[in-house]
């Protein structure tokens, strides 16, 4: 016990061996691959994105005319980049070595997915009707 109490007494005035987050950011590990990065100006809206997406962190959704908006949730990519490879359009999807931004207000994600879908059924169906 009284070697304990001495280590405890040493560390005090010891320097840290931590790492000083909040005064120096943390370096980006090995192999990180970053935030994704839309460019609209870019976009041929093919939504491949959307379909290689593993997580389902793109989505787009049509509105009645059929332009499609891209919505893109970087809380739950996993950064695997298949969205990027896919992409026909080159710079339409990006990585940079960014971080996502704090979260202030979680996204209200699950009812944009289901709008998402609505959206799509009513596009589609609206096509059919126009062929038919």
């Amino acid at each position: 016990m009284k070697e304990m109490l001495i280590q405890s007494i040493k560390n005090l005035f010891s320097k840290p061996e931590t790492v000083l987050y909040p005064a120096e950011p943390s370096p980006p590990p090995p192999g990180y691959r970053g935030l994704i990065v839309y460019e609209e100006s870019l976009c041929i809206f093919c939504t491949k994105c959307e379909l290689v997406c593993p997580p389902g962190a793109i989505r787009f959704t049509y509105t009645d005319d059929g332009k499609k908006k891209f919505h893109y949730n970087p809380y739950l990519c996993i950064y695997c980049g298949e969205c990027v490879r896919a992409c026909p359009k080159p710079g339409c999807l990006t990585q940079v070595e960014e971080t996502a931004p704090p979260e202030t207000s979680p996204p209200d994600w699950d009812s944009l997915e289901r709008e998402a879908e609505e959206s799509k059924k009513r596009f589609l169906a609206s096509r059919k009707k126009k062929k038919g």
